[in-house]
């Protein structure tokens, strides 16, 4: 290869570059824009895009035709939460607690994108987050280490199977944004990051390690800083932990532009010496800026950068396109035939549609729920039959096709059963709309109120400083709620809410979230207790904004509040609000009871070497069949550095008949207890721990056991 062809390799361009795209419009004007010329275009590695089989077809039938070396394009796409079957957003998959099925819809999604012609998914998003100003919360599985890691693992492995090479049906994961992207300062999208590098490794790598543990081939920095340097430009984040400790050697791709944003961050003063700081840090790829292009064989002949450092990066881009085998079969699974064959085939939709059930969680429930047919039903709000279900980065989805409530709850009843209100607007109810609401209402035994945000108020850029619903929906709430009739409010939302206006009005609350292409056959089908709720919350919800970032894993402080000594005032306290959230991490209610008895250690001593095991028997003392997550938390009483007051080191999920018991069983063992100490090793210490066992992060059991070393 010469060195323009492999610098042109690191580039990354968007599907309507290239010839053959079925994208409308001229392309010489984004030429001209990032200073490139058709020859770039056709040595260049990668795509990001396309929508089907036959447009990636014709663009690398094209490109094999230009290309010099036939060297074949490595086609990319953002395939979060579903290709065309469109299952819930990753924070409600991690309300399901739910591995299995998470990994099948990672498997769905890889099968659905790959006979649509996409080699690689920029999936899982494994940011830890506990802000939810911030848009971006509704692609991450939640604020606690332990269970991203856990779901970052599924993922990888749902998308890539055990043979990336063998199975064209599969595609190459990319886990994102290294690093710590999840923690911006204000909640605002792109925005700083600064943290200690304990508090990094303790909380914030974790995911990203378990992800790569298991093979992801792919990593993509993110767009803040780290110690300072943004991430896309840092040796130290890149060379030093992922390439050198960690030992990755995978493909590394900038976020879209973040190579070119070096320069407004303040560390490069120009596209030429972004190209050096991100080149030098690891970046093999490029996204959609071209100062590689249009800067690397100058740097290289001027001696400013060793040849060895692109040729590198080339090597690993040709590794990853000849283990999907590319160079044998350019279109991989691409394939017209299986595209009308599997997707939104029957399969696909019955697991978005348990995905569905399972991620949904039931917030409040004043023996409202569930629903009874013989109920005359007024369904009112903005999301009474909205499609906008799907949630961001749906973006092959087909709303079209989305099952909304209204649709959902008249498999349910009868037409003279069910009334039907909609409200057009997400931020305004006219006149004419409530006065429609509050007429149907009237004459129903119970309301359903279905509210929430579109989805373009969350995801990407969807940073919010007020979390509450609109005022609107809030004041439509207000006045349904003055009829004195039985209310139950359904949320689609995308971040945790402050629920003030809702949750106080309302006699039940269900949390849908944005829940995919079955979301209004699941949400009418927990209504009415063909399926029993049994999400938990995997980020908590705040009791006002003002808490935020609010979260279960906190430090305790010097001075708690409800110590046995603790003054009235001199606290870390509110004085107007309650420190605790409005619902922690690992909350959600049942049509059913769980009880919790006999937990039992099985040694109150811990060898260092060997392991103990807690017992909790868990009884169904309702009347149906329920699921429940039973979840194991430990907290270190005495450490090196401050520890948080709980960590989730364990969760399995059961099904239980009315009166049903079942013993759960969970082995601790001295690698539970380790974390990062002021040197950054780690270890556990020797001494005190206290495990709890419950079914959310406060209702627990706890016992005390010890270390010994």
């Amino acid at each position: 290869m010469t060195l323009d062809e492999k610098v042109d390799q690191l580039l990354q361009l968007a599907t309507f570059f290239y010839e053959g795209s079925y994208i409308d419009g001229e392309i010489t004007g984004p030429m001209e824009d990032l200073g490139i010329n058709q020859q770039t275009i056709h040595n260049s590695g990668s795509v990001l895009g396309g929508s089907g089989a036959s447009e990636v077809k014709s663009i690398q039938d094209a490109h094999l035709k230009t290309n010099r070396l036939n060297i074949p394009l490595l086609i990319m796409a953002d395939i979060v939460h579903g290709f065309k079957t469109i299952f819930p957003v990753p924070l409600a998959i991690g309300s399901s607690f739910d591995l299995d099925l998470a990994k099948k819809s990672a498997e769905i999604a890889a099968l659905e994108a790959s006979v649509s012609g996409v080699h690689v998914t920029f999936a899982p998003m494994v940011d830890l987050v506990r802000d939810p100003r911030w848009g971006r919360v509704m692609e991450s599985t939640g604020e606690d280490p332990f269970l991203n890691a856990e779901f970052a693992k599924v993922f990888v492995q749902g998308f890539q199977g055990d043979d990336l090479t063998a199975d064209k049906h599969r595609v190459a994961a990319c886990v994102k944004h290294f690093a710590a992207y999840g923690a911006p300062e204000g909640g605002r999208d792109y925005n700083t990051v600064d943290m200690s590098e304990r508090q990094l490794r303790e909380m914030y790598l974790p995911a990203y390690k378990a992800a790569l543990e298991v093979g992801c081939e792919m990593v993509m920095t993110a767009f803040n800083t780290v110690d300072g340097v943004p991430a896309t430009g840092n040796k130290k984040l890149m060379r030093d932990l992922l390439r050198d400790e960690w030992g990755f050697n995978g493909v590394i791709i900038s976020d879209w532009g973040a190579v070119k944003e070096l320069i407004p961050h303040g560390i490069a003063k120009d596209k030429k010496e972004a190209a050096k700081k991100a080149l030098e840090a690891g970046v093999d790829i490029e996204m959609m800026t071209s100062c590689y292009s249009g800067h690397l064989v100058e740097l290289v002949e001027e001696g400013q950068v060793d040849v060895a450092l692109i040729d590198e990066a080339v090597l690993r881009i040709l590794e990853l396109k000849q283990k999907l085998g590319l160079f044998e079969n350019p279109y991989r699974g691409a394939n017209e035939q299986l595209e009308k064959d599997v997707i939104y085939s029957e399969e696909h939709l019955q697991v978005a549609y348990e995905l569905a059930t399972k991620s949904t969680v039931l917030l409040k429930n004043e023996q409202v729920l569930p629903l009874q047919k013989d109920q005359k039903v007024a369904l009112v709000g903005p999301f009474a039959n909205n499609t906008d279900i799907l949630g961001p980065w749906s973006w092959q989805g087909s709303r079209e096709k989305a099952i909304n409530l209204q649709q959902g709850l008249e498999t349910k009843l009868a037409a003279s059963e069910l009334s039907v209100a909609p409200i057009a607007e997400i931020e305004k109810v006219t006149a004419e709309e409530l006065a429609q609401a509050i007429e149907i209402s009237k004459e129903a035994d119970v309301i359903i109120v279905a509210l929430g945000e579109a989805s373009e108020m969350s995801g990407e850029a969807g940073s919010l400083a007020n979390i509450q619903l609109p005022q609107a929906q809030l004041e439509l709430v207000s006045f349904l709620k003055k009829l004195n009739k039985p209310m139950v409010t359904v949320l689609f939302n995308g971040r945790p809410l402050d629920l003030h206006g809702v949750i106080d009005e309302a006699d039940a609350v269900l949390e849908a979230w944005f829940p995919g292409s079955q979301g209004g056959l699941a949400i009418a089908d927990l209504l009415y207790g063909v399926k029993n709720p049994s999400g938990k919350l995997s980020m908590s919800f705040p009791y006002h904004v003002g808490q935020v970032p609010v979260y279960y894993n906190h430090f305790n402080t010097g001075r708690p509040q409800g110590a046995p000594d603790a003054q009235v005032r001199y606290v870390s306290q509110y004085l107007d609000i309650p420190n605790e959230p409005l619902f922690p991490f690992g909350y959600g209610l049942s049509y059913t009871n769980f009880d919790y008895s006999n937990v039992k250690l099985s040694s109150p001593e811990l060898d260092v070497n060997g392991h103990l095991t807690v017992n909790v028997t868990v009884t169904n003392s309702g009347q149906v069949e329920g699921e429940e997550v039973v979840q194991l938390y430990i907290r270190d009483l005495v450490g090196e550095t401050v520890r948080p007051m709980k960590e989730l080191k364990a969760f399995e999920r059961i099904n239980l008949m009315p009166n049903e018991s079942k013993t759960v069983s969970f082995k601790i063992d001295e690698k539970m207890l380790r974390y990062h100490h002021t040197d950054l090793s780690f270890t556990s210490d020797a001494g005190e721990f206290e495990v709890f066992v419950g079914t959310n992060s406060q209702q627990v059991v706890s016992h005390i056991f010890t270390l010994k070393k």
